[in-house]
């Protein structure tokens, strides 16, 4: 019986489609539009998407409509789901490496111990998804005859224009937070490196995060930041990668619906990075209530 001899250089390269994340799907911009993505040397990685601000609007309607369910879920489901999508980055880890080292001029060791510290994070927050309610929720005391409590809520849809530089780190870092309390996001990848962030999108579909939690659009910040930024169904807006003049004219935006705004910083992103992040997308709920008496004897609880 003969043998099939095949000759690898002549195989003919598939080259990955990089699409959008919107609803729980992976679209093309509306506009049919695309931009090169090279790496740190200028070589030629792959067309993404140039998204549009029609695709802006699709995507806020996305996490609008996921939103009741997402913030009704229970806190520890949440952090399940979440878990689930560092189980899935672990199993994607390699394509992780080569993207992140690809994007960001890393060696390979250096871009893994970035994509771990992805990974680490997603746990991390995936943990504290059934516990921030106790560090910012609790009992108050009050002079009367009066239960008083206080719970945070999630603020809603929330836009994240995400770090330009740090792009899987930095992307994960401003995602978790979001979505860890309850809140759904749409995202503005790196321009200039969205490819780890496309990819993200691949691995939040196959986890079992619901369509539309996280919706993620490459492209220009600058193009699509004013209009999600003034958007009336856009709760808040993280500035995390806009540079000083973008972040300016996107939180005077802003402030024609009172969106909650959280500022850009100086960002070490391999840094502890704390509960500011989650608590600046809660909104908090006081409740009154009334004690009951117990019996005759006048005792209340």
């Amino acid at each position: 019986m003969g043998t099939v001899e095949t000759n690898s250089s002549t195989r003919l390269s598939v080259f990955k489609t990089y699409k959008l994340y919107v609803g729980g799907k992976f679209p093309r911009s509306e506009s049919g539009r695309v931009y090169e993505v090279s790496d740190s040397k200028g070589k030629w990685l792959a067309n993404a998407p140039l998204s549009s601000r029609k695709d802006a609007r699709d995507a806020v309607v996305a996490a609008r409509k996921a939103f009741g369910g997402w913030s009704g879920a229970t806190a520890y489901n949440r952090g399940q789901i979440l878990y689930r999508v560092a189980e899935m980055l672990e199993g994607r880890r390699e394509q992780f490496v080569r993207e992140v080292a690809d994007a960001e001029g890393l060696s390979k060791s250096k871009a893994g111990a970035v994509v771990d510290a992805a990974i680490d994070r997603w746990v991390w927050y995936a943990g504290w998804t059934d516990k921030i309610a106790q560090i910012v929720g609790g009992a108050n005391p009050v002079a009367g005859p009066y239960f008083n409590l206080s719970t945070p809520e999630p603020t809603g849809v929330v836009t994240v224009v995400a770090p330009q530089e740090s792009s899987f780190l930095g992307l994960v870092s401003v995602i978790a937070p979001v979505i860890a309390t309850g809140n759904t996001a749409v995202v503005i990848a790196s321009e200039k490196a969205p490819l780890p962030a496309l990819s993200l999108g691949e691995v939040l579909a196959t986890s079992d995060l619901p369509g539309g939690v996280v919706n993620i659009l490459s492209g220009k910040a600058a193009e699509m930041g004013p209009h999600l930024a003034a958007h009336q169904d856009v709760n808040a807006i993280d500035l995390a990668g806009a540079d000083a003049a973008l972040a300016t004219e996107l939180e005077i935006a802003a402030a024609d619906n009172l969106k909650r705004v959280l500022r850009p910083g100086a960002a070490d992103w391999s840094a502890d990075p704390g509960t500011h992040r989650m608590t600046a997308f809660l909104e908090t709920k006081t409740v009154w209530h009334p004690t009951g008496s117990l019996g005759a004897s006048g005792s209340a609880y």
